[in-house]
């Protein structure tokens, strides 16, 4: 697949459609994809006929996260760059002056859970599972999953996603506040389309107050300095390498706290 497939963008009636397109890896994100995500949404800042932003993802997923594999050869500056580099596309999603919308149509684990995470809206499919199952490789979420998740579902079920690294069901997500509405599988994109419609035609302006004063974030760069700062640190333990060693070789990881 050429660099240019890796999302795809298309507007429609006042909408922008970011589409993730690996769908062979999960739709797991590459810097390269960042970098084109971002590029999408400066695009979409400067085009008065887009009025709201709807990301989704190809195939049976939105977003399973970073890949794995490449994870594994990082050094901790190298990690520090790839969690920074996450964390500008979150930031840039809760900073957009328009609506944006995720329509989870299936995996939005680690990173994927964290882009959901950053977007105004969550519509999901029947068939969405949300997770930070980043514990399961000797970490916790880069991309912004710490200071975020807490704010929507509160922080006792936030440490349980982040540090059990359990799966939640779209359904559950719902009763949590993670999700504001769930659709049968065909119908996701349709209501998701019409909900960004509906905002697409909304006041400008005041769409663009009212996110900016629901979104203010006091502190938010110390904070995500610290993630970083501590995400990319774990990139030197035995742990981290156990548990990409065992992620791959499809084993359960024998974790020694080192």
């Amino acid at each position: 697949m050429s660099e240019e497939s890796l999302i795809l963008v298309s507007s429609e009636e006042g909408v922008c459609w970011i589409r993730l397109n690996r769908p062979d890896k999960l739709n797991s994100m590459t810097l390269k994809m960042h970098e084109m995500v971002r590029k999408a949404l400066d695009d979409a800042e400067a085009d008065d006929s887009v009025g709201s932003i709807v990301i989704t993802g190809a195939g049976r997923a939105f977003c399973a996260g970073a890949d794995v594999s490449a994870l594994g050869t990082l050094a901790p500056e190298e990690a520090k760059d790839f969690s920074e580099k996450g964390q500008e596309t979150v930031k840039k999603i809760r900073g957009h002056p328009k609506p944006v919308i995720a329509a989870v149509n299936g995996y939005a684990l680690g990173g994927g859970c964290e882009l959901a995470t950053a977007c105004d809206f969550r519509i999901a499919s029947e068939k969405a599972r949300f997770g930070q199952p980043e514990i399961g490789l000797g970490l916790f979420p880069g991309w912004g999953g710490t200071r975020f998740l807490a704010g929507l579902i509160g922080p006792a079920k936030a440490k349980e996603m982040i540090l059990t690294g359990g799966m939640v069901k779209a359904e559950e997500a719902a009763e949590i506040g993670l999700v504001m509405k769930v659709v049968e599988v065909e119908k996701l994109e349709e209501e998701a389309g019409n909900f960004a419609k509906a905002l697409a035609s909304g006041a400008g302006l005041a769409l663009k107050a009212g996110k900016m004063l629901l979104n203010a974030d006091d502190g938010i760069d110390e904070s995500l300095a610290a993630e970083a700062d501590s995400f990319s640190a774990l990139f030197s333990t035995e742990d981290f390498k156990e548990g990409v060693a065992a992620f791959l070789e499809k084993r359960k990881a024998a974790f020694k706290g080192k």
